[in-house]
């Protein structure tokens, strides 16, 4: 199996969930973080993972 962008979203989503409800303090920094490397990818700049 091959590990794509289409694969790891559901994954990080499930991760970053859990780690928002155990330290909330981390939503900002989860949401600033995903939001980032989602443009870049999003801009072709990480031409490897799209």
């Amino acid at each position: 199996m091959t590990i794509t962008i289409s694969n790891l979203q559901p994954l990080i989503a499930i991760l970053a969930g859990i780690l928002i409800l155990i330290v909330p303090r981390l939503l900002n920094y989860i949401v600033a973080i995903y939001l980032i490397v989602v443009g870049v990818i999003g801009l072709g700049l990480l031409r490897g993972l799209s």
